[in-house]
């Protein structure tokens, strides 16, 4: 298909960054929850993670953008009772919290894991091999509710890693991926899984089932106005579309009108975005990203869109890692300018800043402050205190001096 606009690459870079809501706009002194579901509701999901090293990584999206905002609020969005509900889990990107909206478009696939399809082999196996065991567990979660995997578990010895599930955690994850349960709330991290109609609004249970390729296409809708503008891979890799399920939803959207074609400078692959993107003539903003952020979790598109190579490596051994164990980039003025290890040492009341690395365009004395300021923002939000630089670097150094500066300020 030939293409129908040409981007620049800063050009694309911003058109990412507005979709991504990056808007450069001053955060709200008071985030209220009309705002966060809107937000939430551009971004189309969050991704959950179990690393606490700093803070739970579902709640930091909403922080770069947002700023300093309450996580009671995502909270109550995504685990209470009623209308302040707004959200759901489940796989999305990874295990993802997305809004109450798009549950319609996920029903394919829930349909699809009950096949044992697009769901892990042993957990296909296991619905196949163990439906008695998935038939009690399911009726328990009928008679008492809103139940953990620990309170059915009937195994004696004591579990092992995480992946050493008990037969009732392997029937509530087939029963969760099916659509039969899904999550009424979380006891510390551990999901509490209920019955759909105790949990999702009537109004949407009750809706006819999309077709598959109708619900593709609008995940695919919904991916290109996340991005701003991304490849069939970067469009297909957001709600982890198959290449086959990608490409024909592509051909029927493009031919249909509701996606053009583009070319981005540099970029080998064909794009795609809405028809007349609105083309920010620059966006000025600062921020810490989590490693699981939306704007850069598909590491080759942040490659093309920022020349900047990021790898998460908690799984790295110690020796061998290049930047540090929970690193978060830090997007300063439409370029990731530099990456931060950080760790919320909460027992201390304080942020520890382990390292500090500049891109090799560097922080000027502005851009050094904004990390400064970025980095005192966290450290308020999360409640500590004081803000601890243990990093030897030069750069540590400059970022040492740029505190004294705002707080001088």
């Amino acid at each position: 298909m030939p293409a129908e606009l040409s981007l620049s690459l800063k050009q694309a870079r911003r058109l990412a960054l507005a979709a991504q809501g990056f808007s450069g706009r001053q955060p709200p002194a008071l985030v209220k929850p009309a705002q966060l579901n809107r937000l939430i509701e551009r971004l189309g999901i969050l991704q959950i993670d179990s690393v606490n090293a700093l803070v739970r990584s579902h709640y930091l999206p909403l922080f770069s953008r947002l700023g300093n905002y309450s996580a009671d609020l995502l909270d109550q969005a995504a685990w209470s009772q009623g209308r302040r509900r707004t959200l759901f889990e489940y796989w999305g990107h990874e295990a993802s919290l997305l809004p109450l909206s798009m549950y319609p478009l996920m029903r394919w696939r829930m349909q699809r894991a009950a096949q044992g399809e697009g769901i892990y082999q042993q957990l296909a196996r296991f619905g196949r091999e163990q439906q008695e065991t998935i038939r009690r567990v399911l009726a328990s979660v009928q008679e008492l509710g809103a139940l953990g995997a620990g309170s059915l578990s009937t195994r004696q010895e004591r579990a092992g890693p995480w992946w050493d599930w008990s037969a009732e955690k392997h029937a509530l994850e087939w029963l969760f991926a099916a659509g039969e349960v899904t999550v009424a709330g979380r006891r510390g991290f551990e999901r509490l899984y209920d019955l759909p109609e105790r949990v999702i609004p009537e109004s949407l249970l009750k809706q006819p089932l999309l077709g598959e390729t109708e619900a593709q296409r609008g995940l695919l809708l919904h991916a290109a106005n996340a991005l701003g503008v991304g490849t069939e891979k970067d469009l297909r890799d957001y709600f982890r579309l198959s290449l086959t399920e990608c490409r024909n939803g592509l051909v029927e959207l493009v031919e249909n009108g509701e996606l053009l074609v583009c070319e981005v400078q540099g970029w080998k692959q064909p794009a795609y975005c809405l028809p007349d993107p609105k083309l920010p003539r620059k966006v000025e903003a600062s921020a810490l990203l989590s490693p699981f952020d939306s704007l850069i979790w598909e590491r080759s598109r942040t490659e093309r869109l920022f020349d900047f190579r990021y790898r998460l490596e908690i799984y790295t051994p110690p020796g061998k890692r290049v930047y540090g164990y929970y690193v978060l980039p830090f997007l300063h003025n439409e370029r990731i300018a530099a990456r931060v290890d950080l760790r919320a040492e909460r027992a201390l009341g304080r942020l520890a800043v382990h390292a500090v690395h500049e891109e090799e365009q560097g922080l000027d004395e502005e851009g050094m402050q904004a990390l400064a300021a970025s980095l005192r923002q966290m450290a308020d939000w999360l409640g500590l205190a004081e803000i601890q630089l243990s990093c030897p670097r030069a750069s540590a150094a400059r970022l040492r001096v740029a505190f004294a500066q705002i707080e001088g300020d």
